[in-house]
């Protein structure tokens, strides 16, 4: 048998945590000295012992592990548990990692303040053009609450499209607008081109996406982004200055057009096309 120490330096945790799963029940020693008050710990209580850890490591409560090591709680309900606490782990994975590459365009566009070229930007006129749309409201405009939105958004369109016969004919068109509710929330629309041919939806018709003509900008500051819509920041910044340096003010969200998109997001090619009138 090992003392309390021991037992803690083979189970690589602390003694502390040790008296802690003693005192709630989780762990009794196997033995304890009645004239020293001395724990001791037999190797077999390892085997107990890491999967209180593995349990507590994947976010159960005390007591939840307590009822799982004690064989309370049924397999198939374990399964599930499991299965469960696996997706909310991968959930909080990936929105760390989004957060993590908003924190670096935050940080490329704070090194890049004053260094990156502008006359990448043109003005233009931009036609009209039929889409095909679906929408959908986020919480808010920043990438983390855009992004989970408007994945989808085209995902969904392109099955329907598929599904009714309609080949896009041309890019995609993201744009935005301030939701109806006035509370910061944005109103997403994921769209893409289509025929002229494709008939135009009418407010009375109920189908699964809209088809409308996208109404034509008089004047727009453009400029090309090329990577991931996640590290757009530097770019749109860029944008932003080169209106406000150039007797332009902002009319609108801008456009963003997918010129470019493979597989591997970092090479995507994307045009942005702000709305501006003369200041």
């Amino acid at each position: 048998m090992f003392t309390i120490g021991d037992f803690a330096r083979h189970g690589r945790v602390s003694v502390r945590m040790l008296r802690h799963y003693d005192a709630t029940g989780l762990l009794r020693p196997a033995h304890v000295d009645p004239a020293t008050g001395y724990r001791y710990y037999a190797a077999a209580q390892l085997t107990r012992l890491n999967r209180v850890i593995a349990l507590k490591d994947l976010g159960f409560t005390l007591q939840q592990v307590q009822d799982i090591v004690e064989e309370k709680v049924a397999t198939e309900e374990l399964r599930g548990m499991l299965r469960l606490r696996r997706a909310e782990l991968e959930t909080a994975m990936t929105a760390a990692a989004l957060r993590l590459v908003q924190v670096e365009a935050r940080l490329r566009a704070i090194e890049s303040e004053g260094h990156m070229p502008t006359n990448d930007v043109v003005i233009k006129s931009v036609p009209a053009v039929r889409v095909a749309e679906l929408t959908a409201t986020a919480a808010s405009f920043e990438p983390e609450d855009i992004g989970p939105v408007i994945g989808p958004l085209y995902d969904e369109l392109f099955q329907l499209l598929a599904t009714a016969g309609i080949t896009p004919t041309g890019p995609g068109v993201a744009y935005y607008e301030d939701a109806p509710e006035g509370d910061g929330r944005i109103r997403v629309h994921a769209a893409v081109q289509v025929s002229a041919a494709v008939q135009v939806s009418t407010p009375l018709q109920d189908s699964a996406f809209q088809v409308l003509d996208l109404p034509p900008l008089a004047q727009a500051a453009t400029i090309v982004h090329r990577g991931s819509m996640d590290s757009v920041l530097p770019t749109a910044q860029t944008l932003a200055r080169w209106i406000d340096g150039n007797g332009y003010q902002s009319a609108g969200y801008p456009r963003e057009i997918n010129l470019e998109c493979p597989d591997n997001r970092d090479d995507w090619v994307t045009e942005l096309q702000a709305p501006v009138t003369r200041a």
